[in-house]
């Protein structure tokens, strides 16, 4: 049985095909708008504000050291 799925831009229906250059997307145009998006900060990964200081601080200090 073929695996149907939406892609991920468009929502396009697809069947998984090994053969697709451009999996899990249904073509070049919705990869680099997705690519975009990553670029320009689109998407993020939740965090704690106060750890990433925290980690930024770390660096800072031990560039200093060097």
């Amino acid at each position: 049985m073929m695996s149907q799925y939406p892609c991920p831009q468009c929502q396009t229906n697809l069947i998984w095909n090994p053969n697709n250059a451009h999996r899990p997307f249904c073509s070049e145009r919705c990869q680099q708008i997705d690519l975009g998006a990553w670029a320009s900060g689109d998407y993020a990964i939740a965090g704690d504000e106060l750890e990433n200081d925290f980690s930024s601080a770390l660096l800072e200090s031990a560039d200093q050291q060097d």
